[in-house]
């Protein structure tokens, strides 16, 4: 009898999805991040900014990849049967490991492209941690009230306390409004994670024209409780690559970076790759508080990046009543797309971005660091790019390396000598680049004997012209091997530490976590704005990307010698877990992971 209900209830969806999508437009309810409940009723949209449910006619995969045949098939079979929030034990021994974007055909445009990856090979000497069914969960509240950055969660490696789930992050039972930010989705897989008829859904999406624009809101005209936010892509602009969300609860908003994206092979859930999250959780502040706190560096830099993503103003208004005093010691960075001139633009944004965000922090200095950066991406780099990292990181705004930049450019003999100095200082930068700045990606060879293997690297991105290309620092990659054997990272992690620890505690290392890649495209570029009279500074940027700034206090451990392994361990692991071997090995002979070829395709 309850199959033939089920048969039922699938025949009246099925039925549902096949009208027509043309609907007259009823009026929406402005979504409010200060809601203490989800509204009982959800009136459908008024915008087209606005839209409701993921669904498509029966049997056809949209641009989105949703399937509302399939999907209400699955949601039957899990009233027959509670089904675990995470997978079972491996039965056989391959897991699908898919990239959705390529799909269901979305554009993606990044420097890094995203590729299917076929199958992969699961270990049965792992430990498995799947709960065998859903517990219920408890009320969430204020669980990382300082800040906290985690691990994902990886399928079949035993859980040591500096890991957390999707679910785990998302607290689904009170979820009141989820605004999401990715840069690829696996939108059928994310509504299983979430109450999708109580909790409110703001997506972040990239959609370079407005023909694809178009496209996402037919698609989801009928879901009242979901809007979509396009960044805008005019320009230079490639791609709309940042990783944010901001959930809220009745008690507290919850703010998280990860470099994940929203697809279940970032989170864990095949087993073959990790990544990395910042979560913090800010209290809502009493009703009618006249005395709330002045916005920290970490609130303005958020609203500045939200506005400038085209988000909803009610919600960016309501972040207003949150406590963000527990963000007066972090710094939230960004990487604004497009190009930033003015008095003070450019300065917010990108690598100037982190330099200002060093310096508000008191972590700005003039001394040596060593510098670590953990990337799944690696772009055309060359020592002027990374010479504008490494300064920032000392709290540079970036106008070192440009004004130098500009002066070795010049012919004027007038300004012979001060090039000339201006050569000397930039061959000692390199020096001191050569010596104490790594950056993380892995050989073909740790892609190949990965849990995963070469079909699960397709989301790890390097081309073959940059390797090979004249003045690509070479001698500065390392390879990236997980401590948790064979998972592969897409992780975007600099460690930064005085290369001479103090023997006093100072808050001289930080940790930045979020979504920009080793890249100019990711970081932008400090120019010269030529259509202003007075040359002022002009930052271009290709990509929008978010991340976190996480200071770090030092004492000196003398136990081990400089740069000897643990050493990272001992610097960074209270706050942030260090997720791969260290120090990495050289390369020496061996080549870098290159996706295309290991596929046979041609560049």
């Amino acid at each position: 009898m309850a199959d033939s209900d089920d048969d039922e209830e699938l025949k009246k969806a099925i039925a549902l999805s096949l009208q027509e999508l043309d609907d007259p437009p009823r009026d929406r309810e402005v979504i409010d991040l200060d809601a203490e409940e989800a509204p009982k009723d959800i009136p459908p949209a008024q915008s087209s900014e606005q839209v409701g449910m993921l669904q498509t006619r029966a049997g056809l995969n949209s641009m989105l990849g949703l399937n509302r045949k399939a999907m209400e098939a699955e949601r039957l079979a899990r009233k027959r049967k509670a089904v675990s929030i995470s997978p079972p034990p491996p039965r056989a021994t391959k897991v699908a490991c898919i990239s959705t974007a390529a799909k269901s055909g979305m554009s993606t445009g990044s420097d890094a492209q995203f590729r299917p990856a076929q199958s992969v090979k699961t270990s049965s000497s792992t430990t498995s941690t799947a709960p065998n069914s859903v517990t219920a969960a408890k009320p969430s509240g204020l669980k990382f009230p300082h800040g906290a950055v985690k691990k994902t969660w990886a399928f079949g490696h035993t859980r040591k306390g500096d890991d957390i789930k999707i679910e785990e992050v998302l607290q689904r039972d009170d979820l009141n409004l989820a605004v999401l930010s990715s840069f690829q989705w696996d939108v059928e897989w994310l509504l299983r994670k979430i109450d999708t008829r109580k909790t409110q859904m703001v997506f972040v999406m990239q959609a370079k024209d407005d023909a694809t624009k178009a496209q996402y809101r037919r698609e989801t005209a009928d879901m009242p409780n979901l809007r979509l936010c396009f960044p805008s892509m005019d320009g230079q602009i490639n791609c709309m690559h940042s990783k944010l969300m901001l959930l809220s609860h009745p008690t507290h908003i919850r703010i998280v970076v990860p470099t994940a994206n929203l697809v279940s092979y970032d989170w864990g859930e095949n087993g073959v790759m990790e990544n990395m999250a910042f979560i913090i959780d800010l209290p809502r502040l009493p009703q009618n508080h006249p005395d709330a706190p002045e916005p920290t560096f970490f609130a303005r830099e958020l609203i500045n990046f939200l506005q400038a993503q085209g988000l909803d103003p009610s919600i960016i208004q309501s972040l207003h009543n949150f406590d963000f005093s527990a963000t007066k010691d972090l710094a939230f960075v960004h990487t604004i797309g497009g190009a930033h001139s003015g008095t003070t633009a450019w300065q917010r944004t990108g690598y100037c971005g982190l330099g200002r965000a060093i310096k508000h922090l008191n972590l700005a200095t003039d001394e040596p660091l060593t510098i670590d950066f953990v990337t799944s991406s690696v772009g055309s780099l060359n020592f002027d790019f990374l010479s504008a990292i490494y300064l920032a990181a000392q709290g540079d705004d970036g106008t070192t390396e440009q004004s130098r930049r500009v002066l070795l450019q010049g012919k004027s003999k007038k300004e012979l000598r001060e090039r000339e100095l201006a050569g000397r200082k930039r061959d000692k930068l390199i020096e001191t680049l050569k010596a104490n700045f790594r950056i993380y990606f892995p050989t073909h060879d740790t892609v190949a004997d990965s849990t995963g293997g070469v079909d699960c690297g397709g989301t790890i991105c390097f081309q073959p012209k940059w390797w090979t290309g004249e003045g690509f620092p070479r001698e500065l990659l390392r390879d990236c091997r997980s401590v948790r054997r064979g998972l592969l990272m897409h992780n975007k992690i600099l460690f930064v530490r005085p290369h001479s620890p103090t023997s006093t505690p100072s808050p001289a290392a930080w940790a930045y976590i979020g979504s920009a890649n080793c890249s100019e495209s990711a970081w932008g570029k400090l120019t010269v704005d030529r259509s202003s009279n007075m040359k002022t500074p002009k930052l271009n940027a290709r990509n929008w990307e978010c991340g976190v700034v996480v200071p770090i206090a030092l004492i000196q451990q003398e136990e081990e010698g400089e740069g000897g392994e643990g050493e990272l361990e001992r610097c960074f692991a209270d706050k942030v877990p260090v997720p791969m071997l260290y120090p990495g090995d050289e390369y020496s002979a061996r080549k870098p992971w290159f996706y295309n070829l290991a596929q046979g395709v041609g560049i």
